[in-house]
């Protein structure tokens, strides 16, 4: 799949988290073909091996793998502090971790609710607080993978359309509070893209199928998406060419957010 090519990207210093797999790697693919210095961030140790591989073969400057679990506030001290070690600035943050659970309102346990946010959620604002210094110094972007339920309600996954509306709002909040300090503060918010977070969620791949297939009458236009169809729309927010937009969030979704049932 091609990618936009923005010049302002060139060299720009990018730590990305939830990078070993999905979007993550989608758009660390889509950064490595605008030649920018990438910090991958991730839990499964091959996975990142074989993404930093790729995006070195696609054109980044560099490539630094960073293994961490972003629950622990201590690692994600620990991030922020080897990438300014590693490359002495930071230009782009784009928060991609994420995790999918399905429940209810009536079997949602405390430790599926809390497992959700600290991944979604709270990894996010505390790695974003970290970065804002180093992001200062650059007038850096950040961009927020949130996701098309961050803005529609569907049933079965309450936790995670809970977790998703805090990032938008989170978005927004931050947007304001970092304006005066030129940083930029946006979020994609993806439709169904061809990932493996159904599955690793609790779908058996028969189930999988059958939610791909669905997405033909779910999206307007008539399939799902590519993860790096969401890693474009994430270089242009990171890019100078989306210099004018902040607070914004983006659906990425094939039209799925302004569809509704007949």
């Amino acid at each position: 799949m091609s990618s936009a090519q923005y010049a302002s990207l060139k060299e720009k210093v990018v730590l990305i988290t939830g990078a070993s797999s999905g979007i993550g790697a989608g758009t660390a693919r889509v950064f490595a073909k605008n030649g920018a210095r990438l910090a991958l961030c991730g839990r499964q140790e091959n996975n990142l091996k074989k993404v930093s591989e790729e995006c070195t073969a696609l054109g980044a400057r560099e490539v630094k793998s960073l293994l961490g679990d972003l629950t622990d506030l201590n690692c994600c001290k620990k991030i922020i502090c080897d990438v300014i070690e590693h490359y002495g600035q930071l230009d782009v943050l784009v928060n991609s971790a994420g995790r999918l659970l399905n429940n209810t309102i009536e079997n949602v346990t405390p430790e599926q609710y809390d497992d959700i946010m600290n991944v979604n959620t709270r990894s996010i604002v505390f790695l974003t607080q970290y970065a804002v210094p180093h992001l200062t110094k650059t007038k850096g972007t950040i961009v927020n993978v949130s996701s098309v339920v961050g803005i529609r309600s569907f049933p079965g996954i309450l936790a995670y359309c809970m977790s998703k509306s805090a990032v938008d709002q989170f978005t927004k909040c931050v947007a304001l509070e970092l304006a005066s300090k030129g940083i930029r503060v946006n979020a994609v918010n993806p439709g169904v893209i061809k990932t493996e977070v159904h599955k690793r969620g609790g779908m058996s791949e028969a189930e999988y199928k059958k939610f791909l297939e669905r997405g033909k009458e779910t999206h307007a236009l008539g399939r799902v998406g590519e993860p790096e169809e969401v890693g474009n729309a994430i270089a242009f927010l990171a890019s100078s060419e989306s210099s004018f937009i902040t607070g914004e969030t983006l659906p990425v979704d094939g039209g799925r957010h302004v569809m509704c049932p007949r």
